[in-house]
């Protein structure tokens, strides 16, 4: 799959922030969405206006509703980095948007259980697996984790790819998340530094939505896990204007204790 053409970060496999910003391009997002401190706002989305949470069905279908597609099709870059010499097994994607990651996995050999918040997504991710060949290897749900956690220690990995959540969903969904992995497997976060918020990026401006990666590697237990990798990893941001800034995302890599 290409990337859409009104989406100039598509050949970077961005694929999900859990906040809108206004005119931000960066992720191929409609323009005249407005973004509130609060988790509860009314948006309007490429026409379409919802009141009500951020982070959940009705705001993430409203949308992927202004375009038929949103994001790459590709695996993220960060995933493609820090999985490709992990042995395959059972993997759960979260927040899978239209299935780059999960398509990417389940050709590496995992069996994939894909979950996002938007039935539209979870659909189009669908079609995306089907034409890949993949539905055998993919299950593709759609759950608010927040309240539907995933079960506990059943994954070899666990991918969460910009997830960003305001700090009191955030950490017990991320704790939920690392009890997911079974022993010997691994938990990959990955987000949007908070170095990009001074970096020119359209980013939301609630720095609490953006922890860098010593506090997601600070929050697993070090009885329980061993981290692999806690960077800032630098990449090329094309702004809307054109020009180029380095972005960082925060990559954490743990692998849980037997």
């Amino acid at each position: 799959m290409t990337s859409s053409p009104a989406d100039p970060f598509g050949a970077v496999s961005e694929r999900r922030v859990a906040a809108l910003v206004a005119d931000d391009r960066v992720h191929g997002l409609a323009t005249g969405v407005t973004t509130a401190a609060a988790p509860t706002t009314t948006t309007s989305t490429g026409g379409a206006t919802v009141t009500g949470d951020r982070w959940s069905a009705a705001f993430w279908d409203a949308h992927y509703d202004t375009r038929p597609q949103i994001w790459s099709g590709d695996a993220n870059a960060a995933l493609v980095a820090e999985a490709a010499d992990l042995p395959p097994g059972r993997a759960l994607d979260v927040g899978c948007g239209e299935g780059g990651d999960a398509v990417w996995l389940a050709a590496r050999g995992w069996r994939v259980d894909a979950v996002d918040v938007s039935p539209v997504a979870v659909e189009r991710a669908r079609a995306a697996v089907q034409r890949a060949g993949w539905a055998d290897a993919v299950t593709l749900t759609a759950a608010d984790l927040r309240s539907d956690p995933p079960a506990a220690g059943v994954y070899d990995l666990v991918n969460a790819q910009f997830l960003h959540l305001p700090p009191d969903v955030r950490r017990p969904l991320y704790a939920a998340l690392a009890d997911a992995v079974a022993p010997g497997g691994t938990l990959l976060l990955v987000l949007h530094h908070p170095r990009d918020l001074a970096a020119g990026i359209p980013r939301p401006p609630e720095p609490e939505l953006f922890p860098d990666e010593h506090e997601l590697a600070g929050a697993l237990d070090p009885d329980r896990w061993e981290v692999l990798v806690a960077d800032a990893r630098p990449r090329p941001v094309t702004l809307p204007d054109g020009s180029t800034v380095t972005g960082h995302d925060a990559v954490v890599r743990a692998r849980r204790r037997a």
